[in-house]
This record gives structure tokens, sequence and C-alpha cells, in this order.
């Protein structure tokens, strides 16, 4: 068995005791950052060995993670907060799983853009994905997609980027268009900033944001 383990986003109680148990009982944890997932396991006082698993090496080690798990191991993946595969190391090793005939499990748990989206105060009941915008190449194809849709859209960003990520969303859905920006989900200094992406674009620049950045912004037909 394949167990798709999401782990906390923030505070380490937010993890089930689903994932405790899994975590406990497998025979191997692959882990994005085995450093990371090193203190989220020494909290827990679970003591499951540790491979490191992530987007530099995935490619080479997913068959022979395969052949384990074809043997009858059973291995959960973790990456280094929420749920592996949404904007991180995980979907190539589901799909190898899954063409090998072996049974993968994703437990119920942390997303960062769940929590932002119900706190954003926009229309929820349809939404958009976006995860990373590219940094370079086909940005600006990606920016020209958001601006047709009619549902809340949601983006994950770099506090270093915030700031040029609003203005350049203001230019391609205008300075009126209302949004909101969650940082540090679920961690002592959590805020949630909401007005028009105007207003958002002022208040970062006179308060600039640190830690992990989620970014929603209303439909067009909002």
């Amino acid at each position: 068995m394949l167990y798709i383990v999401p782990t906390p986003v923030g505070n380490l109680e937010d993890i089930t005791f689903r994932a405790l148990k899994v975590l406990r009982e497998v025979d191997l944890i692959l882990a994005e950052d085995t450093r990371t997932s090193g203190v989220l396991l020494h909290h827990f006082d679970i003591h499951t060995p540790l491979k490191s698993h992530h987007k530099f090496n995935e490619h080479d080690t997913s068959d022979d993670i395969v052949n384990r798990l074809l043997a009858g191991a059973n291995i959960a993946l973790i990456s280094d907060a929420g749920t592996p595969a949404i904007s991180d190391p995980g979907f190539f090793l589901v799909r190898a799983a899954v063409e090998a005939g072996v049974e993968v499990q994703c437990l119920p748990g942390a997303t960062a853009f769940v929590p932002a989206l119900v706190d954003s105060g926009l229309p929820n009941e349809r939404f958009y994905f976006e995860g990373f915008l590219p940094q370079k190449k086909g940005r600006q194809t990606r920016f020209l997609a958001l601006k047709e849709l009619e549902h809340t859209f949601i983006i994950y960003e770099s506090p270093f980027r915030l700031v040029k990520t609003l203005e350049q969303l203001a230019e391609h859905v205008g300075l009126t268009r209302r949004a909101s920006v969650t940082r540090e989900i679920s961690k002592v200094h959590e805020e949630t900033r909401r007005g028009t992406l105007e207003e958002l674009i002022s208040s970062f620049k006179e308060r600039p944001a640190k830690g992990e950045i989620v970014i929603c912004v209303a439909g067009k037909a909002e």
C-alpha cells in the first residue's frame, strides 16, 4: 500500500489520529526534506525509517519505490507541509504506483488553499486552483487565462514576489477586483488581509508580508 499522508501546514496538532497511526505502522516514510519531517516525527515520538523523495530525485527513485511496494512493503509519502502532490512532489510516484497496480490511499488532511479560500469571504461554491504561477515563461499566458475565469481563483506565492504578482493581477483584472491574501496559515502570526487589489497592493507595500502566501481573487462574474 502507498499512503499519501497530509502533514500540518502550521500547528503540529493539526495532524489527524489516522495519519499518526499510518506513519507509525508503515515500513518506510518518504519525505520531501528529512530534516523538516524529522521535527514532526520527533514531536510525536515516531521512529519509522525516513527516505528522501523530492522533485529533484523522484524520477530516479520512483521505480525502486514501486518495486518495494510490489514486494509487499507499506510506504507513506509526506511533504514538508500539506497534502503531497498539491504543489509538492507526489504525482509522479502516485501515477507510477497506479500503473503498476499498487493500491494507493490518500488520507484527508491539511491543504493550505482550503482555509484560505473559506477565510477570504469570496464566493467558494466553485473555484479554480492555479497553484504557483510560472516565474518567467508562460506567466503572461496564465494571467490572460485567469482574467477570463468567472469563479474565485487561488494562487500560491512567495512573500518576495507578492506585490509584483498583485500588481500584475491588477493590470489584467483591474484594480477594483476583490481579493484576499492569507499568510502563515495555522501558525502564530496567521493573517488575512481583504480588499480590492489596489488596497492590497498599498497594504503590502506599507507592511510587507512574511511566510507562506495564498492569494484568492474573485472571478469576473463577481
